[in-house]
């Protein structure tokens, strides 16, 4: 058996109504709490409410930073430490999809260092003890941010989206209760599904996999690829939002242990260029090209895959389901709704290859089965034009 290493210190409270227990679980970190989230919506204000109701019955005084937008930027991390500190908040809440719970992370750094958020990314300074504990509550299902010690931010100026590492930023408690998820929209519960996906088969396929990644990743690439359809077709079922919130969870434990490979690369640099592409499209628009560049090096996970999508291919040998995995993958995009090309979200053809070569400024396409050349990458980004 491969050697292999995992650490999980995040405490995971897993269930429907689970979120009634926000106000005990945070008083166990202090008492003056910033509460991270998007702009208040519809759909979203009766949940920020409830929320700051425990909190406020707990005794915590709680200050709201409510500014955050997908794909989380260095201007809110800055706004959201600055209101931080002046509320001297003690411990920091990320109530709803990742985008809140990566800006709480980053805001929890920013507010006890000099310098910004992005000063701490993984490959520059490291954050010290003096970061604020965090508190997670997904509202999606879909990043795994609720359980990773990573928290990805874009930097607007530079055009560049990367992230803060470090075993600081995993949350102390993360409360993941799939009643939050009934009001989900498609368009939300669709690519941040996939994201899912993604996470878990990127990580069977990654060189710090191991028994332990193997054994919750096709847990859930199994739930996602039964469910997620489901879900989108029935969004109210409770049934099938904790199926797809446990799929959410395993995906996120297994990345903060393996890790990401080339879709992820790519999928970063498209959100850093063009931040109006949600983190799930990006990676939808990519996972074609990259699942028939990547297929013949990984046959054993691709073929298992394959056979997970469409059981009508289990007699297939190993090497003729693989073969088909790209199909398989273009089929379920199909299936989804999210089965497009970078053309259609507004890239100019004249970036090609400066989306290639920023799709090599981090390290997740080094972990891939076959990596890419530069070369290889420009025909990867023009194949998913």
């Amino acid at each position: 058996m491969k050697s292999f290493n995992y650490h999980q210190p995040t405490k995971i409270v897993f269930g429907s109504g689970k979120v009634q227990e926000v106000g005990q679980i945070v008083s166990e970190f202090g008492k003056r709490c910033l509460l991270v989230t998007t702009p208040a919506n519809e759909a979203t204000l009766p949940m920020y409410n409830k929320v700051k109701k425990f909190l406020e019955k707990s005794g915590i005084a709680v200050a709201h930073y409510d500014q955050v937008i997908p794909n989380p930027t260095t201007e809110e991390s800055a706004a959201g430490a600055k209101m931080a500190r002046e509320h001297k908040a003690d411990v920091v809440l990320g109530l709803g999809g990742g985008s809140s719970m990566d800006a709480a992370k980053a805001i929890a750094v920013e507010a006890t260092h000099e310098g910004s958020a992005w000063d701490y990314l993984f490959y520059k300074k490291e954050p010290t003890n003096k970061t604020l504990p965090v508190i997670s509550i997904s509202s999606t299902s879909g990043t795994g941010s609720q359980v990773t010690q990573v928290s990805v931010i874009t930097n607007t100026a530079e055009r560049d989206k990367s992230a803060l590492y470090h075993p600081l930023i995993f949350p102390a408690v993360c409360i993941v209760d799939p009643e939050l998820m009934l009001t989900l929209p498609n368009f939300i519960t669709a690519p941040t599904g996939f994201d899912v996906f993604c996470h878990a088969f990127e990580s069977t396929i990654h060189p710090n996999r191991g028994a332990y990644i193997d054994l919750l990743a096709w847990e859930a690439i199994e739930l996602v690829a039964e469910y997620l359809p489901k879900v989108l077709d029935a969004p109210k079922n409770i049934d099938f939002r904790e199926k797809m919130a446990w799929a959410d969870t395993l995906a996120g434990l297994c990345i903060a242990s393996a890790g990401v490979t080339l879709p992820h690369g790519m999928g970063m640099a498209i959100g850093g260029m063009y931040p109006h592409v949600a983190h799930g499209e990006s990676l939808a628009i990519v996972y074609p090209a990259c699942t028939s560049f990547t297929a013949s090096f990984a046959v054993e996970q691709y073929a298992k895959m394959t056979k997970t999508f469409n059981p009508k291919l289990k007699e297939l040998s190993a090497k003729e389901a693989a073969d088909a995995s790209t199909e398989t993958i273009t089929d379920f995009l199909k299936k989804i709704g999210l089965y497009k090309k970078l053309s259609e979200v507004n890239m100019p053809e004249s970036e090609i290859e400066l989306l290639a070569d920023q799709c090599m400024v981090l390290p997740d396409y080094e972990g891939n089965p076959r990596v890419a050349s530069r070369e290889e990458m420009i025909g990867l980004v023009k194949e998913s034009y």
